[in-house]
């Protein structure tokens, strides 16, 4: 009698002691690891502030020195690169001044403007800090009485700097401010200079 039972507790013990070996190995779960966030691929969007344009106008030994200041609305679209923390990719954008001002005697403004610039940028996760450099371009007019309606382009340089922010992971907000220096031009026996100073605020779709 004494030798079943103790024969019967040995059992028990040496199923316990399986069963905790075999809880023991169930392997666990692997954890996902969260997606790490970056700021490659293809993007646009629109984008709207103010803009202050100075021009220079010179005729005959005379001179004068306008502002022409008023809104700017557009649309930007580029591809960003993205190596550890900085970032790199181009950008144009094209936009619309409204601007006109009397200028001796003549309604003197820009409306379209473009650039196409390079952008390098530092990535703090979801916010990216940046400077841009390129190409810009408008295009300037002057409407004086007894004449047509005279528009000339404007070549020149635009830099920058500015942050964009993912507010989701495809939807980002920006704030940019950027310099325009448009060149000069002859329009109508009038030497006319331009540049002008942005500050423009916009919301852009990611891929």
């Amino acid at each position: 009698m004494k030798l079943t039972i103790a024969t019967a507790f040995l059992a028990l013990v040496a199923t316990t002691a399986f069963a905790a070996d075999v809880v023991q190995d169930v392997p666990t779960a692997p954890v996902a690891a969260a997606p790490v966030f970056t700021w490659s691929g293809p993007y646009f969007g629109i984008d709207g502030g103010a803009g202050w344009l100075n021009g220079d106008f010179s005729a005959g030994g005379a001179s004068a020195d306008e502002d022409f200041n008023g809104g700017v609305f557009g649309a930007f679209a580029g591809y960003n690169f993205q190596f550890d923390n900085i970032v790199v990719g181009i950008e144009g954008n094209i936009e619309h001044n409204w601007n006109e001002e009397d200028a001796l005697g003549a309604d003197v403004g820009t409306d379209w403007a473009g650039a196409v610039r390079g952008r390098v940028g530092y990535a703090f996760d979801k916010a990216l800090i940046y400077g841009a450099a390129g190409w810009a371009a408008t295009r300037g007019y002057v409407d004086a009485p007894g004449f047509d309606k005279e528009t000339e382009t404007f070549n020149g340089y635009t830099v920058g700097a500015g942050v964009d922010f993912a507010i989701t992971n495809n939807i980002f907000a920006r704030g940019e401010y950027r310099y325009n220096d448009y060149g000069e031009k002859d329009i109508l026996g009038v030497d006319v200079d331009l540049d002008q100073h942005e500050l423009k605020f916009g919301i852009g779709v990611k891929f």
